[in-house]
């Protein structure tokens, strides 16, 4: 494996952006991978539906896979729109024939505007690429499609059983293998318009953090808050089933390792230093006068924080990390002095305290959705 793992996504091209290998690639990226395609098909869609798909060969299909393996290598693939029958046994015998690679594979079968962009006998060609499979993710109405649980697991080691199609104000999704769960994750349904693409960013995002050596349940987990922020993101460039933001998460520590995405600074006079930091450009999202707190959010998704009370003069550099306790208890194995040890803040991040051989205070962390999108952050336009 490389520094910058190698994903190849296998899927077919949205001309509207918001899914498909446009999706992919976005994703790809903002996680820190390096993004090859294997295009399937063309489509002509937008926000409204599928005006026309084009499925290309299936020689022309294996070729592209062929070129990008043997010369850049692969650490990861994620298989999502095929096309045809004839595609799926074609991409099964590639598979066969190179055993080793982890593979996420999401049977597309419609499109979130309602499009068909499977057929029967494409659906039954599945059973061969689920066999070759790390994990099938599915949502609720492809899971039927497939047999249900047990007849997925016949042939594939893991499912992902995703929740989205479910009602209700939650949004559960589990990870099932031969043994049982193995895992569920369930969060507040975020109610956007601009849902188009979830599916294949959510798959996408597993096969790079795999690639990238991130074990599956926090694949998984970093996967879904991948998505959940991109939700949030969206630009709301067309009425309804738009796409998603992910050009904006780039600093939410989904990918591996420390991420420098937030400053607290003292403060004496709240209101000056509000009216200072909105006067810079930034925006507000959070307003806590009666704690002498606010927070602001720069371009690029990085926060700075003003806090009354803090060391005026001196700043607090905070880094944020998905395993925040195993790291910390690595710095402690190394005789590093810890001054707190992580806990649950009540403001919802985990918070551990450290200061570097200077005296300099550094804050140890993990905000998760909670940095840029708290429950009280202030409503924008």
């Amino acid at each position: 494996m490389t520094d910058q793992a190698r994903i190849l996504t296998i899927a077919g091209s949205d001309s509207g952006g918001g899914a498909g290998i446009q999706a992919d690639i976005k994703t790809i990226t903002m996680l820190g991978g390096h993004a090859m395609t294997a295009i399937t098909a063309i489509t002509a869609q937008n926000s409204r539906g599928v005006d026309a798909v084009q499925v290309l060969e299936t020689a022309m299909v294996i070729a592209q896979i062929d070129a990008v393996a043997r010369d850049f290598g692969l650490d990861a693939i994620k298989i999502g729109m095929l096309g045809s029958p004839a595609i799926a046994e074609a991409l099964a015998d590639w598979l066969v024939a190179h055993p080793g690679i982890p593979v996420i594979f999401d049977p597309v079968m419609i499109a979130s505007s309602g499009a068909v962009l499977a057929d029967e006998a494409t659906i039954t060609a599945f059973r061969r690429l689920m066999a070759c499979a790390t994990l099938v993710t599915p949502n609720l109405p492809e899971l039927e499609a497939l047999g249900g649980e047990a007849a997925v697991l016949e042939l594939a080691p893991a499912l992902l059983v995703k929740g989205g199609h479910a009602g209700g104000d939650t949004v559960t999704d589990r990870l099932v293998t031969r043994e049982g769960e193995v895992a569920r994750w369930s969060d507040p349904r975020i109610d956007s318009p601009h849902s188009h693409g979830t599916g294949c960013t959510l798959s996408i995002a597993i096969a790079t953090l795999l690639g990238q050596g991130v074990p599956m349940e926090a694949a998984i987990e970093r996967a879904r808050r991948f998505v959940r922020l991109a939700l949030r993101d969206a630009p709301g460039l067309v009425a309804s089933n738009g796409p998603m933001g992910h050009q904006r998460v780039r600093n939410d520590a989904l990918a591996p390792g420390w991420h420098l995405n937030q400053v607290t600074l003292g403060a004496t006079d709240y209101a000056a230093s509000v009216t200072f930091y909105r006067a810079l450009g930034l925006t507000q999202i959070v307003d806590s006068p009666d704690n002498g707190y606010a927070r602001f959010e720069a371009d690029n998704g990085a926060t700075l924080s003003i806090h009354v009370g803090e060391a005026v003069g001196g700043a607090m550099v905070y880094l944020e990390c998905a395993d925040l306790d195993a790291r910390v208890a690595a710095l402690a194995s190394e005789g590093f002095a810890i001054d707190q040890d992580p806990i649950d803040e009540s403001w919802g991040w985990r918070e551990a305290r450290l200061s570097d051989p200077a005296g300099n205070l550094l804050c140890l962390y993990f905000g998760g959705e909670n940095r840029r999108y708290p429950s009280w952050r202030i409503a924008t336009e």
